[in-house]
């Protein structure tokens, strides 16, 4: 079925539909229950149970959260498939929304086990939510409109006010109170979110109402089989009691099978045109650069975050404050540079860089500030703890990375994709964060067994890396998007 853009007339949220309003704040309170819980979970992990924690070492932590943020991200992709060919994205967005808020109820409990089910909820849950709300964004407007970027820049805008303000009341919370009262928090803030998405859903008019495409019995027995399979995996895991370490082992071969499936998919289909499969292969591009982006930003809820806990002097004119506050940092960056960013794609007009170039300059901001931090370790070697402004002048490179990357990810996905697998494109796009929080999730867990400095200098020197390919790359793949821009 096909979905109706909002007319362009309809310009009452800062001049875009007012639909794009109540995905904004769907989209935010959902950004600040997984926040919340990112600033905390680490920590949590390994702070002793008498701390209110689950005295976890860093290697088993390290498994677990790339595990989870990895996971987050993964089942967008079947969570986008299910949209297209079944619920819509608006009922995706509901079921997403109760998912999370279960998980996010369930961490409350002092236990591996239902720690562990609930991080599994929260996964689920931000796959059907994420994928559905920002395709939806993309259902407003028609193609070569062009607020389309400045919209998802907005909208981006959205995801960092739940992303800045959840670290700060969340982990005041977990890290001064009770770290499960902070995963509670997140968790009513989130029915909130949900509740404000239902009342204003009417807004959205057609747009992702109804699913994209008709299922077919085959796609109906891959349901079947999709769900049977998670939690047979989910069942065998509990019941022989298979180690972390081995489980995110396996993960990533999953992981991997995953990514050369979807693609190979998708480029021996014989259902796109020549010009689609042109376009697919730039998603491919792009699937890497993000991929690889992320596996170095999405270290701020690990590697970074534990350097804020043990290497960093957290005060502030003799004030202390807890060191999850940091993950408010790229947040307040964003409310500042993201309006810039915005009004810049449109001033640039036909002279706009392409998404390739973006991504590159992404990259080298991601490196850039793990270099910072390579010298922030041996300073913090020396003296025992750093001024917190090494991790600001961090989170300020790692910013301007994402600004040049994330959205404009978001919105090529949208504008390359074609529109009868537009959720599951975005899923894609997902599935490239998740390749990168797994990635990055792993590297947390040699924070104990190599030097700080070695390891950020090896990180900062890969991203620049592959910037530099990216750059070198831009033209010829920017030939392959048929006049897209």
């Amino acid at each position: 079925m096909a979905t109706q853009a909002i007319p362009r007339t309809d310009t009452s949220f800062f001049g875009h539909p007012r639909g794009l309003a109540t995905l904004f704040f769907t989209e935010m309170w959902e950004r600040f229950s997984y926040y919340g819980i990112r600033a905390l979970l680490i920590l949590y992990m390994t702070a002793l149970v008498a701390q209110h924690g689950l005295g976890l070492n860093v290697a088993t932590a390290g498994a677990i959260y790339g595990l989870f943020t990895a996971c987050a991200y993964i089942f967008s992709l079947p969570a986008g498939w299910i949209a297209d060919r079944f619920l819509g994205q608006q009922r995706s967005v509901v079921l997403g929304g109760l998912l999370i808020a279960v998980g996010n109820f369930g961490m409350m409990f002092p236990a591996i086990g239902p720690f562990l089910a609930s991080l599994l909820s929260i996964a689920i849950g931000t796959g059907f939510l994420k994928t559905s709300c920002t395709t939806t964004v993309g259902f407003l407007y028609k193609q070569g409109d062009p607020r389309r970027d400045a919209g998802f820049s907005l909208y981006y805008v959205g995801i960092n006010i739940g992303a800045g303000i959840a670290p700060l009341i969340c982990g005041y919370v977990g890290q001064r109170i009770n770290y499960r009262y902070g995963f509670g928090l997140a968790g009513v803030c989130m029915l909130a979110g949900l509740t404000q998405y239902v009342l204003t859903r009417g807004y959205l008019s057609d747009a992702g109402k109804e699913p994209a495409v008709e299922a077919t019995a085959g796609d109906r027995k891959k349901l079947i089989y999709g769900v049977a399979a998670v939690l047979i995996a989910a069942g065998l895991v509990a019941v022989l009691a298979v180690p972390i370490q081995q489980v995110a082992d396996g993960f990533g071969i999953l992981l991997l099978l995953a990514v050369v499936v979807t693609f190979a998919g998708l480029l021996l289909s014989k259902d796109f045109s020549r010009e689609e499969k042109k376009r697919i292969q730039v998603i491919m591009v792009l699937f890497v650069g993000s991929a690889l982006f992320f596996s170095i930003f999405e270290q701020a809820g690990s590697t970074l975050n534990l350097f804020a806990d043990r290497s960093t002097d957290n005060r502030v004119f003799g004030i202390s404050f807890p060191s999850s506050y940091f993950q408010s940092v790229n947040s307040v960056f964003i409310y500042l540079l993201a309006p810039l960013f915005a009004w810049l794609w449109v001033r640039l007009g036909d002279r706009d860089w392409s998404p390739v170039t973006k991504f590159s300059i992404g990259l080298f901001g991601a490196g850039g500030g793990f270099i910072v931090m390579m010298f922030a370790a041996i300073t913090a070697g020396a003296t025992g703890k750093v001024s917190p402004m090494w991790l600001t002048v961090t989170y300020l490179l790692h910013t301007i990375g994402e600004l040049c990357l994330s959205p404009v990810g978001l919105s090529a996905m949208t504008k390359l994709a074609p529109a009868r697998i537009a959720g599951m494109t975005m899923g894609v796009f997902f599935l490239s964060i998740s390749v990168g929080n797994f990635l990055g999730g792993r590297l947390a867990s040699f924070y104990e067994s190599i030097p700080l400095d070695k390891l950020f200098g090896y990180v900062g020197a890969f991203g620049i890396a592959v910037g530099l390919i990216m750059l070198a790359v831009s033209r010829p793949v920017s030939r392959l998007m048929g006049g897209v821009k």
